[in-house]
């Protein structure tokens, strides 16, 4: 059957043509010194050619604009366009004319049409023009179907279709490392570190409009890519933020739990959605690309059920001098524990106060803050090691070893020199 519609002649002709900004023509300048041969014959040459800028003739940029000749490189992210005209070449009135726009990709076929309305009737030289929109969301082949089906005067019922495939390129290379920060002296909730590194890996340069991380429901974000002045924030990369082929620029975000979150040790700790980038660019002639990651995931820190975090330490201690701490001890389980607190001595730390003291029960999120007594018998950067804790219900213990770090000094050196 497809044969035969192939070898009848149609009365109407369908054209298909991608709609997309022209690019800016470009020339290949000759040119040679007035002492050889030709002499200045490329000059006036390059003078007279209508597509050069005047006065600057030698430039490989020109004034005109090209039209597409093909339906060249569509990324991932951009809108698709594209005019369709279907023409009625001959002397013969036709009618029920219906035009089907579908675009088939290699997970779904999409209807693109305007309207699925027929038109009742096409006149002799006559045309109908629709123009089709689609944001390119998958990469990979994809097939343009337009269809046209028509009845003649004669009542005859006919049917014909063209096929134009292209390819859907990747625009951005995007890689992301996340890093778990652990509480500070100040702060009770855990921040979240989230490194972009995005590369332009097509052929021609982007402006990049936005890059922007809208973090789940769990935390807010930070962005960490301008440097603040006297008047406001200026942005890392410059005014121009412009990203030539094949570089690659880093962004970098902090998450902080939101504060009904901060305290739930638990529930922060199980949480491993972190958010999507949403990414906006625009290529040289303002065509503009959009990209949304799916959601980034980060390994869940292991706490276990748990925590042990410093919450004040001094920063210079001296020799054979007791000094204090403050430790924050966490339940990040979903039971009630009752804990016991043994502090072992180390060849440098020497713990002062009772070991094996009863802490009593401490429930699921809940925290217990612990001051402790102790001191260092060797000086330089010394860590604090030896705590650990027992969970007397289930009689399961948890060591701890390089809570922190700490320097240790000879107050009497400084004295005699």
């Amino acid at each position: 059957m497809e044969v035969n519609q192939a070898k009848q002649e149609h009365l109407l002709a369908l054209k298909v043509m991608r709609l997309t900004k022209p690019t800016l023509f470009t020339n290949m300048p000759v040119t040679c010194e007035d002492r050889d041969l030709p002499g200045d014959l490329f000059g006036r040459l390059m003078k007279e050619d209508p597509s050069t800028i005047k006065g600057s003739e030698a430039l490989m940029l020109g004034e005109m604009l090209t039209l597409p000749q093909n339906f060249g490189n569509i990324f991932l992210g951009e809108t698709f366009s594209s005019y369709i005209s279907v023409n009625n070449d001959s002397s013969q009135l036709v009618k029920d004319i219906l035009v089907k726009a579908d675009l088939q990709t290699s997970s779904q076929r999409l209807n693109l049409s305007a309207s699925n309305n027929a038109v009742t009737e096409l006149k002799p030289e006559s045309c109908i023009d629709d123009v089709i929109h689609h944001e390119v969301k998958e990469i990979g082949t994809h097939i343009l179907v337009c269809a046209v089906s028509y009845t003649t005067q004669a009542g005859e019922k006919l049917y014909f279709r063209k096929f134009f495939k292209f390819q859907v390129l990747k625009p951005l290379d995007v890689k992301t490392k996340f890093y778990n920060a652990e509480s500070d002296l100040s702060s009770v909730t855990d921040e979240v570190f989230l490194e972009a590194q995005i590369q332009n890996i097509t052929t021609s340069s982007m402006f990049m409009e936005k890059v922007s991380l809208e973090p789940s429901m769990m935390y807010n974000v930070a962005e960490l890519n301008t440097v603040e002045t006297e008047d406001e924030g200026t942005s890392t990369f410059g005014k121009m933020s412009y990203l030539q082929p094949m570089d690659t620029r880093q962004y970098l975000y902090c998450l902080k739990p939101k504060p009904e979150f901060a305290e739930k040790a638990g529930v922060i700790k199980g949480v491993t959605v972190i958010g999507k980038l949403d990414i906006v660019w625009k290529t040289n002639l303002g065509e503009r690309g959009r990209l949304q990651t799916s959601q980034l995931q980060r390994m869940a820190p292991g706490y276990g059920d748990v925590r042990l975090s410093l919450e004040m330490i001094p920063d210079t201690v001296n020799l054979e001098e007791p000094f204090d701490i403050t430790c924050k001890i966490t339940n990040c389980s979903e039971r009630t524990m009752d804990l016991v607190l043994e502090m072992c001595n180390t060849c440098s730390i020497h713990w002062c106060g009772v070991s094996g003291r009863q802490l009593g029960k401490v429930s699921p999120s809940a925290s217990l803050a612990l001051p402790l007594k102790l001191l260092s018998s060797v000086q330089g950067l010394q860590s604090i090691s030896g705590l650990r804790l027992t969970d007397t219900f289930l009689k399961r213990t948890y060591e701890y070893d390089d809570i922190a770090q700490v320097c240790v000094v000879c107050p009497y050196m400084s004295r005699e020199s």
